[in-house]
């Protein structure tokens, strides 16, 4: 039975996701907020608490998983926050590059040994297309300075980027067993639209988000496809096949050119090492 943990699974694709690898036979891990809302919505999974805003709940997340838990075969990093009023974390970072960087970048650090004990051991790491809109101000990565609701999450998406195409280069370069693969929705009704920025932004998402965007059952796709098709290899990044990559079949897309920029990534990863305390030490987990 292949054991897979999903961060943010009450709503989105994380649910549409979690409902398919239950329906498979897959023993399902809820990281979630709300435990009892997860185990609501889906009967059979195994719903633990986890704020990925807090980076001392990450850690006991991860203490918890290890009494229970010998491996993991998949982690899908997918919980995220979009678009909202400039937030701090429980340790200062901003609330966007917090929980969709930072939190998934100390929880998949923290799992590595797990996951090198798992079956076929895969990370997903999930993106945006937005991320090639995205740059990485590390001189204001709390946006002190000058903060723009879209502007921190489209940072935040490219941080996502560049750490699983790095991830990928390190994990081959220690000979891990662990493929780390990135995946986009697309254009999909996640929720998070609802919940996104104020004033013109936000009017702009609830108009066009029902007449444009997919369902969260399609939006999950790529992600599913990265998770289990046979074919996939480390480094490669899933998005929808259809016109602008905003809907349809999952397919192969090419990442933007900074998420693949081997000095950016060198970069990034120094600071998240530094501001998570989190160090991979991948050498430890290769075979």
């Amino acid at each position: 039975m292949t054991v897979s943990l999903i961060t943010g699974t009450t709503s989105g694709l994380g649910l549409a996701t979690a409902r398919v690898l239950l329906d498979r036979g897959d023993r399902v891990i809820a990281a979630v907020r709300d435990p009892e809302r997860a185990t609501r919505l889906l009967p059979g999974v195994e719903a633990r608490h986890l704020d990925l805003s807090d980076l001392d709940s990450v850690r006991a997340f991860t203490t918890g998983l290890r009494s229970d838990h010998r491996r993991l075969d998949l982690l899908i990093n997918n919980a995220g926050v979009m678009g909202m009023p400039r937030t701090l974390t429980a340790q200062g970072h901003e609330m966007q590059f917090g929980v969709n960087h930072l939190g998934h970048f100390a929880l998949t650090g923290l799992l590595l040994d797990m996951l090198a004990a798992g079956r076929d051991p895969r990370v997903v790491t999930v993106s945006s297309h937005l991320h090639r809109k995205g740059e990485l101000r590390f001189e204001d990565l709390t946006g002190a300075t000058d903060y723009q609701p879209m502007t921190a999450y489209n940072q935040s998406k490219l941080a996502n980027a560049v750490f699983g195409i790095e991830l990928q280069r390190r994990l081959t370069a220690a000979g891990s067993p662990i493929r780390s693969v990135l995946a986009h929705p697309g254009f999909a009704r996640t929720g998070l639209q609802q919940a996104a920025t104020v004033g013109f932004n936000r009017m702009m998402l609830r108009i066009s988000t029902p007449l444009i965007a997919q369902g969260p059952e399609q939006g999950a796709l790529p992600i599913l496809y990265a998770a289990t098709d046979p074919s996939v290899r480390g480094g490669e990044f899933y998005g929808p096949s259809g016109p602008g990559k905003l809907r349809g079949s999952p397919k192969l897309v090419p990442p933007s050119a900074d998420a693949r920029d081997p000095r950016l990534a060198a970069h990034l990863w120094a600071v998240s090492e530094q501001l998570t305390g989190v160090d991979y030490a991948l050498e430890s987990h290769s075979r």
